[in-house]
């Protein structure tokens, strides 16, 4: 298994789509050699040096408490970095769509994680072990990095992480619903998550065929009416931001506490959680039976 590379920049940057190629060899995606690190720091943009938010040390020091924690299962790693990465890179969400940030840390922060966490197991059509490149380089719900952050900040209620814990749990949910668009509707995200906590749907294809009666509800009933939700304040997120340069190191032990922003409204959710239940009842779930 590869190591960090030799140099790790000090500081997050901007890595180019377009320049990160070169540095996604066989032997990068094959878990063999990592690159030295030179060579790609000369290619990237830097970000400003006045803000305390882009010291790569408390990123680099998650991914290896990460991967010392969770060496014998590494899929439960999700579940417990989700919501500490979210707390520690504070972002807005337009610097988290940006995806030259997420591409410099999976490729010059961590590439070492990246690879520990999604190498494959060799099947009889791929007997090698390697990682798909989308993992450094992918869509948001595909990279490494972006698909945790941006399952943090959909998935909290306000400032409390646990239905984060709760949906990045199962990895089914990630890859279904950071697809979905509702999603950014906290109230529907909050139902979902009820839904997986009391085990009324909990495999793949049960979220998947949830999925697909949420959306296709969706397209005819707008949820915001059936289930309203406050609007958000944005300064209290600008001043959870400004805080970064004073916040300690988050807790390994404990959840650390997200903006203080007021929890989705319990009547929205529990509206929503018993309509979707109602949907799950005759979603198109492959493999069950009538009446199951």
């Amino acid at each position: 298994m590869i190591t960090q590379p030799n140099h790790v920049p000090e500081r997050l940057a901007l890595l180019p789509t377009s320049a990160v190629d070169p540095f996604l060899t066989e032997e990068l995606l094959k878990g063999e050699q990592v690159h030295g690190g030179i060579d790609l720091a000369k290619v990237v943009e830097p970000l400003p040096e006045d803000d305390a938010r882009w010291w790569v040390e408390p990123i680099r020091s998650l991914v290896e408490d990460a991967m010392f924690e969770f060496r014998k299962d590494r899929t439960r790693a999700d579940a417990w970095l989700a919501p500490r990465l979210h707390a520690t890179l504070r972002l807005t969400r337009r610097e988290a769509a940006d995806k030259r940030l997420w591409n410099h840390i999976a490729l010059a922060v961590a590439p070492d994680y990246v690879v520990w966490r999604h190498r494959s197991e060799p099947t009889a059509n791929r007997p090698e072990r390697r990682v798909a490149a989308e993992r450094f380089r992918g869509p948001a719900d595909r990279q490494c990095f972006s698909r945790l952050w941006w399952a943090a900040e959909l998935f909290r209620n306000g400032p409390d992480y646990q239905p984060v814990e709760i949906a990045c749990g199962n990895q089914d949910l990630i890859h279904t619903v950071l697809r979905m668009e509702l999603i950014d509707h906290r109230p529907t995200a909050q139902a979902l998550v009820r839904l997986l906590q009391s085990g009324q749907v909990t495999t793949g294809r049960e979220i998947n065929g949830l999925g697909v009666a949420i959306s296709t509800a969706g397209a005819t009933l707008t949820y915001d009416v059936l289930a309203p939700d406050e609007p958000r304040d944005p300064a209290r997120l600008r001043d959870w931001i400004a805080e970064a340069e004073s916040a300690p190191p988050v807790e390994r032990h404990e959840l650390p506490q997200g903006p203080d922003e007021d929890p989705v409204p319990e009547q929205s959710v529990a509206a929503l959680t018993g309509y979707f239940a109602e949907l799950f009842e005759t979603a198109p779930v492959r493999g069950r039976k009538n009446g199951d």
